[in-house]
């Protein structure tokens, strides 16, 4: 478990969009609009290559695709050591999205080798903890480098991607050495026969939930700091905290969640978790004092920390026999990430950030419909 927890962590990189975006941005002077396509494309990749992935797994296996997803991740973390033009930062952003939807895809139902039955969930959520470590780590370690308090060889900001760089090289090493028995895969499907899975009523919704989860995740962490810049006046040296508070309650939520899951109703959390959401959405939405937007922050982390693992593994047992191309489809679904931070920067320089904010309370919104899915 201790080599697949470190490629948990690595899957955590790709939360690092949202505060570089932000850094990328103010080097290059973009506007909101267009320092979103950033996080956009980093999960526009996940439309393109979780169904074939898990078509993939069923020929190389799921260790093998985790670790092609790695070497695939650490070149995309070198290439920001030479520099953050937008040509540069682009391909960075596209090579670690088309890693991690490989890593996604791959690495979730290699859990299910070694966990099965009712522990899936909780299991998945403590690995979304360990990915919640690096997501929160990203923020303080941008602003550590680009404080220029510490050698950072000229990377500034970008110090963040040398030192992920070497986690991710770790990770790899450790997979590879480690032997991780993986039961037959099924017959291998076609693109057609797994698209038709999204026919099964429990799929869809499950993978509308995962696009809304995600669209929440990306847009808070890339707006959390715009909120205060705008509301409060700051520069966003002195934002930037804003997407740690996020991460760090997504953090704790992932740890506590895996407890809470084995001791209550995986419906009955799912329901408190979508409630606080809904309140952190009401006052990102109304609220110019910090300390309320730092409580709103908490809420949304907290709140969203655990809807991915609980739809993925609602999906995942709904198709015992298909878990690669479902794992595929679900994973499919961090499209999300793309569609809402898309729709978002356009309803923000409309709107504010209020803008944003109403598009991701639609996705909030969504999932009060999916709590019947959940099982008691």
């Amino acid at each position: 478990m201790i080599p697949v927890m470190f490629c948990f962590f690595a899957m955590g990189f790709v939360d690092l969009v949202g505060i570089a975006s932000n850094f990328v941005k103010a080097d290059l002077g973009l506007s909101d609009s267009v320092a979103n396509v950033f996080p956009s494309l980093v999960f526009f990749w996940f439309l393109i290559f979780s169904v074939p992935t898990g078509i993939l797994m069923n020929h190389i296996g799921r260790k093998n695709t985790v670790q092609l997803s790695l070497i695939v991740t650490i070149v995309s973390l070198v290439l920001p050591l030479f520099g953050d033009s937008f040509t540069l930062m682009l391909l960075s952003f596209s090579l670690l999205g088309i890693g991690n939807a490989l890593m996604q895809t791959s690495l979730n139902p290699l859990i299910s080798t070694v966990v099965k039955g009712s522990n899936l969930a909780s299991t998945l959520t403590f690995g979304q903890f360990v990915k919640a470590i690096a997501s929160f780590l990203a923020p303080y370690l941008a602003m550590w480098g680009a404080s220029a308090a510490i050698p950072s060889f000229g990377l500034g900001w970008r110090a963040l991607f040398a030192i992920y760089l070497v986690v991710g090289i770790l990770a790899a090493l450790l997979l590879y050495l480690d032997p991780i028995e993986e039961e037959p895969a099924d017959k291998a499907s076609g693109f057609v026969s797994c698209f038709k899975l999204l026919g099964r009523p429990m799929v869809l919704l499950s993978f509308i939930g995962i696009m809304c989860h995600v669209g929440i995740d990306v847009g808070t962490n890339t707006t959390a700091p715009k909120i205060l810049m705008e509301r409060l006046g700051v520069g966003l040296d002195a934002a930037a905290y804003a997407t740690s508070v996020y991460f760090l309650f997504r953090t704790l939520g992932c740890l506590t969640g895996s407890y809470f899951l084995r001791v209550m109703s995986n419906r009955l959390f799912f329901l408190i978790s979508v409630c606080m959401m809904a309140v952190g959405m009401v006052i990102m939405a109304t609220s110019s004092n910090e300390l309320m937007l730092d409580v709103a922050f908490g809420l949304v982390g907290y709140g969203n920390s655990n809807i991915f693992s609980l739809v993925f593994a609602q999906a995942l047992l709904s198709e015992p026999d298909k878990k690669n191309e479902v794992s595929g489809l679900m994973i499919m679904g961090l499209f999300g990430g793309t569609v809402f931070p898309l729709i978002m920067g356009f309803c923000s320089d409309w709107l504010g950030q209020v803008g944003a904010v109403l598009v991701m309370a639609v996705g909030v919104i969504y999932l009060f419909t999916y709590l019947p899915r959940v099982a008691k």
